[in-house]
């Protein structure tokens, strides 16, 4: 790990309060390039800082794009996805979207108002109390969209009223779930060993928008490519810890948080290199870093992490002794996606050299 004393003392900005089902504080505001009074203004959670939990959405989602003029044939195109091609419109009107993925796709290439069909998700522990029936970092619009059952077990009535010309799911669908979808509307299916970017341009494609995919995509990239050299992140490691509801997971690289971390040129701790992992719970030594992010699998992993972050182990640790542990919002960091990845970025861009 990177020496502590190598660390910038830049300020956080501003972070965004939560509901009053936590325990919060938060501390004045300040200026100064010096370490002992630089800017802590936050509210946290057993310690940590709370990071982009009221995110601007205001012209998040592109706006409507030109759909693609290759490979239509007639008014259809033919769209390979898992093992399978499949003929879909060439410019599909009403879209079903089984997966997040594919959801966050139709705002990164600007088709979600043409999503009638959405699958729903429970809400983040740390979230602003909306009642919506999916994680709200798309914005509003998108968290209004008719639910179809949750990631996995899709409600084929629900689909079937809503009369989709194309349905966009994964394969790890139920083969028997996947042929009664064919018999709504034509239905194409990622494959789960791709990577989360093929996923998001397959999506694209099956809504006409491929061209507008990976134009977003070298966005990203160069997005990415920009924050990192303007936070200087080769120098710090940042450790990414999950909490569930019996114990936490050390993501690694080939998480998707830890993809994002690595394309912005984020330095990893040595035990989190390569496969996620458990953390164990009588040794939490591999969670260390210059600063840890913390993200909560629902109500009990937030429950898990606060006993967990309460504990002398943890407080022991160098980035919580330096109060450098900042949580993060689980439904961005654990989700999939370009509008996702570019959460990712700006919270690290709002961390990476911060302070709770």
């Amino acid at each position: 790990m990177s020496d502590r004393s190598r660390r910038h003392a830049r300020s956080v900005v501003a972070l965004a309060t939560i509901p009053a089902m936590l325990a919060l504080s938060a501390c004045g505001d300040t200026s100064s390039d010096d370490a002992s009074t630089i800017v802590r203004t936050t509210t946290n959670v057993a310690g940590a800082g709370v990071v982009g939990i009221e995110r601007d959405t205001a012209g998040l989602c592109a706006l409507p794009q030109p759909v693609d003029s290759v490979g239509q044939q007639g008014d259809t195109r033919l769209v390979v996805g898992s093992g399978r091609a499949t003929t879909v419109p060439a410019d599909p009107q009403r879209v079903v979207v089984l997966t997040m993925t594919a959801l966050d796709a139709s705002c990164a290439v600007g088709t979600w108002e043409r999503v009638v069909g959405a699958p729903t998700a429970p809400l983040a522990p740390i979230a602003p109390p909306s009642g919506l029936l999916r994680p709200d970092y798309l914005g509003t619009g998108i968290a209004e969209i008719a639910g179809v059952g949750p990631e996995g077990s899709p409600d084929v009535d629900a689909i079937r009223a809503l009369a989709p010309d194309v349905i966009i799911g994964g394969d790890a669908l139920d083969p028997a779930v996947t042929a009664q979808l064919d018999g709504i509307a034509p239905t194409v299916l990622t494959r789960a060993s791709s990577s989360w970017l093929e996923r998001s341009t397959l999506a694209a494609a099956a809504m006409g928008r491929r061209d507008a995919a990976t134009r977003a995509t070298e966005q990203y990239r160069a997005r990415a490519e920009t924050v990192g050299r303007e936070q200087n992140s080769r120098i710090t490691e940042a450790s990414l810890v999950r909490f569930g509801a019996d114990g936490a997971q050390l993501l690694g690289d080939d998480s998707f948080a830890g993809q994002v971390l690595a394309q912005a040129g984020v330095r990893r701790p040595g035990p989190q290199l390569g496969e996620t992992r458990a953390l164990p719970q009588d040794d939490l030594s591999d969670a260390e870093g210059d600063l840890i992010y913390v993200m909560f699998d629902g109500q009990a992993g937030l429950e898990r992490g606060t006993v967990v972050m309460d504990s002398d182990a943890w407080k022991d640790l160098g980035a919580a002794t330096d109060s450098r542990v900042f949580s993060v919002d689980d439904t961005v960091w654990s989700g999939e996606g370009l509008v996702a990845a570019g959460a990712i970025l700006t919270d690290v861009s709002n961390t990476l050299n911060g302070y709770v």
